[in-house]
């Protein structure tokens, strides 16, 4: 499985495991499976630590390098702007519509515990219960 980490998915994954389900940590463990990040997290953790909602361990760029090193990176295309735009979710969240736009680009799967990013039909999804 291709699987497309949701922001505090992958954060919890780097520092509260237990946050996430059995299920979900067996798939992040799995070596058959490719564990994707879009720079759209990368983005809103940063935004989180400057805000003091999480606390980053030393220098960011270091951090970030650390962090990501073993996820493939997901690109942040015009086809998936134009996706994000035309998503039918009820709320504006930018970084949402970005990840769940990637997700149906790219052909991913979505992990996530956002219940509002769960069930959007054509884009696949693995909820963190």
């Amino acid at each position: 499985m291709k699987l497309l980490l949701d922001t505090h998915i992958w954060l919890w994954s780097l520092a509260q495991v237990s946050q996430l389900s059995r299920r979900v940590q067996q798939e992040l463990r799995n070596p058959q499976n490719e564990l994707w990040l879009s720079p759209v997290s990368t983005w809103e953790a940063l935004l989180l630590n400057a805000k003091g909602r999480i606390r980053l361990q030393g220098n960011v760029r270091e951090w970030v390098a650390e962090a990501t090193k073993h996820l493939r990176e997901a690109p942040l295309t015009h086809e998936i702007v134009v996706a994000a735009q035309e998503l039918p979710l009820s709320h504006t969240d930018p970084a949402d519509r970005f990840l769940a736009a990637t997700a149906e680009v790219l052909e991913l799967t979505l992990v996530t515990a956002d219940q509002r990013l769960l069930g959007l039909g054509k884009i696949a999804t693995l909820a963190n219960r």
